[in-house]
């Protein structure tokens, strides 16, 4: 980060920016790509550049984009949303055509479905790839929220493009697993590039001298995709441990399944909270009654071991 070569962003010409967006293009098998803050700032933008007012945009009800996004849908866009059933983590082909057949009655014409893979309200699971095209195959363009795509890659052996080049845009976030300290990347089309910068710039994500931030991004997509299997298999462990200590309680993905995202059912969440920092562990909450735990590469074999244990003593 401290050598990397920079530009000016907000004029496209930092090389080492161009560098980032062009790998992560071709990791996912689009043209471009724009480097970006943030997760929600890329979800959001996409939307902006793909959904026309008086569209509706397909997303499931427990995607990040309608609960962990701050209602951000409601004060950026101009279409309107319509939630299906994700309770597996999954959207209907067969629910998205009907909507699709509706527009010929007056209803909104859905100008975008969104897929979230791996879809973190489900215990981080990974769509498989025939279940991913089966929603492409309906015909209305998908936004790929894949905040944690190479998490899905890994998992299924699926190649990143295999999912990416279908979409009409997708994200990768850099940090969480990757390790980079901040940003994420939206690729596309060129011309949905173009037009997704200058919402960019509308939201105030234009910045300057930001080589030294795609320097880390790098270095992640570069040496630390391989390693997010090692996240994978501690995870496990993590879940065996809460089921041993609250049977029954798991809200997502089985053992089988299971990317880097515990999710469980606990009565008093504040509390557990409250005793897990106690211990040097972090946690949080993803909703009412309902505790999440993440491994990352900052999380080794010690640090599994001291969660473990510390789960056999909690309240």
């Amino acid at each position: 980060m401290a050598d990397a070569e920079v530009g000016d962003d907000g004029f496209d010409d930092d090389p080492t920016v161009h560098r980032l967006q062009e790998a992560f293009a071709e990791r996912v098998g689009q043209p471009a790509a724009l480097f970006m803050p943030s997760g929600t700032m890329a979800n959001q933008v996409a939307l902006r550049a793909l959904a026309p007012a008086g569209t509706s945009v397909l997303v499931g009800r427990r995607q990040h984009v309608v609960s962990h996004e701050g209602g951000a849908f409601g004060l950026n866009q101009v279409a309107q949303l319509h939630v299906l059933d994700d309770h597996d983590g999954t959207l209907d082909p067969a629910e998205i055509a009907w909507l699709l057949e509706g527009s010929r009655h007056r209803w909104p014409r859905p100008s975008v479905v969104c897929v979230e893979n791996t879809h973190l309200a489900s215990g981080g699971r990974a769509w498989s790839l025939d279940a991913y095209q089966a929603v492409v195959d309906v015909g209305v363009p998908v936004h790929l929220d894949g905040a944690r795509l190479f998490n899905a890659s890994v998992a299924t052996g699926v190649d990143p493009a295999a999912y990416g080049a279908p979409a009409a845009s997708v994200t990768a976030c850099l940090s969480k697993g990757l390790g980079a300290p901040i940003g994420s990347l939206l690729a596309g089309p060129r011309d949905f590039v173009d037009a997704a910068r200058m919402e960019r710039k509308r939201m105030g994500g234009g910045m300057r001298q930001v080589g030294i931030l795609a320097a880390a991004g790098l270095v992640a997509l570069d040496t630390m995709v391989d390693r997010l299997a090692d996240d994978h298999d501690r995870a496990r462990r993590l879940l065996a441990a809460v089921e041993d200590r609250w049977p029954g309680s798991n809200r997502g993905a089985p053992p089988e399944l299971t990317t880097n995202v515990v999710l469980f059912d606990h009565a008093d969440p504040l509390a557990l909270l409250g005793y897990l920092a106690g211990e040097g562990i972090g946690a949080v909450t993803l909703g009412p009654r309902l505790v999440r735990l993440v491994t990352h590469h900052d999380v080794d074999d010690e640090g599994i071991d001291r969660a473990v244990t510390a789960l056999k003593g909690a309240p």
